[in-house]
């Protein structure tokens, strides 16, 4: 729907275009998904405030993390859910930008926060001893507002960015959330200045994260080859193991999407990757944690057998 014939006030998402008798069964495994990654990742916070051995900057950083996942996946899922459960496809000019705009901050945190613990774990792999001096709870603040504000600086100028163009070649929007690759098909007005701006926002976000990503681990990985003992290496790199995982999966994905470019791919492959990072990364992060990590196991069993004795089993 446009205003005056011009300006659109409101936009149709199209969503996956399936047959109507698998909407229903679409909803009902997004909903199992979406519902198990809101109890995992709001497990994994309590359980960390409430086991003392886990007060510590790695499960400090970890706790964040479950938080934006939590928030990045509520801003997506429950919109695709409303799709398909009711076909209301409609959705406003307002809201699209509001979606866009906490999706991009909540996303962009991420990857700076996954540089973040990239960095907890270099300071904790390499210099053991002044660990604790280093990762004061200021310190521990500061990196996770210095995120924030970073991801902040990036998705004002993004959604910005996005948001000036003007939309008056269709209301359609083939995809199942406000996105920029299937919002800037609709642009009728000229693009290339700001599509610049964006990826190269895009592009310093992710290189900066993945540049401190990897050098922390170069350092990490040449500090493990000097301990002498197979054991004492294995257990130094199963502290970091899970993060790895984490951060293979979180931006080869993004990677995929947002600095490949249009060359090769097609948007039903932009919206299988989409799925896989709004919604199966958030639940997938509580799992890679606690089953490739011993604190949070134990933290687990014993969280588990308090709840037993509580019930008098």
């Amino acid at each position: 729907m446009a205003d005056n014939g011009s300006r659109v006030t409101e936009f149709i998402l199209m969503g996956f275009q399936l047959q109507a008798e698998l909407h229903l069964g679409l909803f009902f495994v997004f909903l199992a998904f979406y519902l198990i990654t809101m109890g995992g990742n709001l497990g994994m916070i309590l359980l960390i405030q409430s086991d003392p051995r886990l007060h510590t900057p790695m499960y400090y950083f970890l706790s964040h993390l479950s938080f934006l996942d939590i928030c990045y996946s509520s801003v997506i899922v429950p919109q695709l859910l409303e799709t398909l459960g009711t076909q209301k496809t409609v959705i406003t000019y307002e809201r699209c930008a509001t979606q866009f705009f906490f999706f991009t901050l909540y996303a962009s945190t991420e990857c700076f926060l996954l540089a973040v613990m990239a960095y907890d774990r270099y300071v904790a792999v390499c210099s053991p001893l002044i660990y604790a001096m280093v990762m004061t709870p200021q310190t521990r603040l500061g990196l996770v507002a210095a995120a924030y504000f970073g991801a902040m600086v990036n998705t004002v100028v993004r959604t910005g960015c996005t948001f000036s163009i003007s939309f008056c070649k269709s209301n359609k929007v083939d995809f199942f959330f406000c996105d920029l690759p299937p919002l800037l098909k609709l642009a009728c007005s000229e693009t290339k200045s700001k599509e610049q701006v964006i990826f190269l926002l895009a592009f310093l976000v992710i290189t900066t994260s993945i540049s401190v990503i990897l050098i922390s681990y170069i350092f990490i990985i040449w500090a493990i080859l000097k301990i002498r003992t197979a054991g004492a290496k294995a257990k130094t790199f199963s502290t970091c193991a899970s993060h790895m995982i984490a951060v293979a999966i979180f931006f080869g994905t993004l990677i995929f999407m947002y600095l490949k470019g249009n060359m090769g791919k097609s948007l039903w492959e932009d919206k299988i990757v989409s799925v896989f990072y709004t919604v199966v990364i958030p639940m997938l992060n509580p799992m890679i944690y606690s089953l490739r990590n011993k604190e949070v196991k134990e933290a687990l069993k014993k969280a588990f057998k308090r709840m037993k004795i509580s019930q008098g089993v």
